[in-house]
């Protein structure tokens, strides 16, 4: 009987962690640029002595889903929606390159360009910084440009320009922080050309009906593994009887 149950409480624990997976999803359903994440579960061997039948249930991350979100117009000249397979450089908590395509703009109160989620944008030659009270435009080249408080529309000042990679979603992985780099061994190389377009931003990409269904279909999963434990428990309880009768 324990090995019933063995395979029911390995599962279980492991269909709360893919819960959680999922629950983060939803959470980020209407988060700017945000990639849902992957992960599926598969039975693994126990190793060690008195443990030939024994199977574990695994959850193994498979990374993030790189299909594209839909583009959402917004009139912001601020608001950058990238082309496939283009990231954005931003700097990381830590201090390190880190890549998103959250591309929601902002100028912070020190005059750092920053996305939505507080990250300093990269240019070329480190985080980008903007004059205050200045217009700002971004070219689908990653160009920025402003036109200075006081001055005309024809004397725009280019400020420097937004650095975004080329990289497919095989060649990133999403750090603790939501954030994606560059898998080891690989290195992303700058893009060029039209690599956004400017006054949009793309949406998340979870689809919020599948993951409806995923969340409904884990707990019944779950109820079932419990349920199981419980069939195992009662199982054993019923053999020692018999064995203490005979």
């Amino acid at each position: 009987m324990d090995r019933a149950l063995y395979v029911a409480m390995t599962g279980a624990a492991q269909t709360l962690k893919a819960q959680a997976v999922n629950s983060h999803n939803l959470a980020n359903a209407s988060t700017v640029g945000f990639k849902a994440e992957l992960a599926a579960q598969q039975a693994v061997a126990v190793d060690g002595p008195l443990m030939p039948t024994r199977v574990n249930t695994q959850l193994q991350g498979q990374g993030f889903d790189g299909s594209l979100g839909s583009i959402m117009q917004t009139g912001n000249p601020l608001d950058v929606a990238l082309a496939p397979d283009r990231w954005l450089a931003v700097q990381a908590p830590d201090g390190s390159e880190a890549y998103t395509r959250a591309g929601d703009l902002q100028v912070g109160a020190d005059g750092l360009l920053r996305n939505g989620g507080g990250h300093m944008v990269m240019g070329d030659g480190g985080p980008l910084s903007v004059p205050p009270n200045s217009q700002i435009a971004i070219g689908n080249d990653g160009t920025v440009t402003v036109v200075p408080l006081g001055q005309g529309p024809e004397a725009p000042v280019t400020v420097g320009r937004l650095k975004v990679v080329d990289a497919t979603a095989d060649q990133l992985e999403r750090g603790s922080d939501g954030l994606m780099r560059a898998r080891a061994g690989q290195t992303p190389e700058d893009a060029s050309g039209a690599v956004m377009t400017s006054g949009a931003v793309e949406s998340s990409n979870v689809n919020l009906a599948e993951s409806m269904v995923t969340m409904i279909a884990l707990a019944r999963q779950f109820e079932m593994q419990v349920k199981l434990m419980r069939t195992a428990e009662q199982n054993d309880q019923a053999s020692a009887s018999l064995m203490r009768m005979g």
